[in-house]
């Protein structure tokens, strides 16, 4: 098995620009830099609370919206981060956890299990988040559908209970880089798979 899970790629359109760097075995050191501050603070607890160090600069057609930049981020960091992991020997594969945020509790269970699906079961109130531009929370469903479908992940996050909006989508990403910190540990160096991959 490799010594460094490091990995790092660009990605052009017509509406975006982003680079992303990931070192799975980092300390959590993060520069996320999108235009968008509230997608950059969830991208920075992804970084912090998944153990990674994490650097995206994107960006992207913000005066259309912000939908190209937060998926195509989610499209290349899935990438990246598979592509980091390599063969997958050795990781624990399967975590699960449950998060809360004040009055908000997200449940996130995770397989590396190279078979994308994403079922997304938060709710929001459907307010915008406050910032320079706003952000629309229903963004986030479709960066985590492009990353697990990138980065081949089974992914399912729930939300228990909430009703802060702000509080929903941190816990929500907060859990998942919970879960991912967890089943990207490594135990040994056997692949966790009776099909022999991953």
């Amino acid at each position: 098995m490799s010594s460094s899970r490091s990995a790092s790629a660009d990605r052009t359109t017509k509406e975006t620009d982003i680079s992303v760097t990931v070192d799975v075995d980092g300390g959590g050191t993060t520069e996320c830099r999108t235009g968008l501050p509230f997608f950059d603070h969830m991208l920075d607890q992804l970084g912090r609370h998944g153990g990674m160090d994490l650097t995206v600069v994107a960006s992207g057609d913000l005066e259309i919206d912000a939908h190209h930049t937060v998926e195509d981020t989610g499209i290349l960091l899935g990438a990246v981060l598979r592509d980091a992991l390599g063969d997958k020997r050795g990781v624990r594969r399967f975590a699960s956890i449950r998060v809360p945020l004040d009055e908000a509790v997200v449940e996130a269970v995770l397989d590396l299990s190279g078979r994308p699906f994403l079922h997304y079961e938060i709710d929001p109130p459907g307010v915008k988040i406050l910032g320079d531009p706003p952000f629309d929370p229903q963004l986030m469903e479709e960066f985590w559908r492009a990353f697990v479908t990138s980065a081949g992940i089974t992914l399912h996050l729930t939300l228990v209970r909430g009703r802060n909006t702000h509080h929903i989508i941190e816990a929500s990403v907060k859990a998942a880089a919970r879960a991912l910190r967890d089943a990207v540990r490594t135990e040994g160096d056997v692949l966790p798979s009776t099909k022999g991959t991953l």
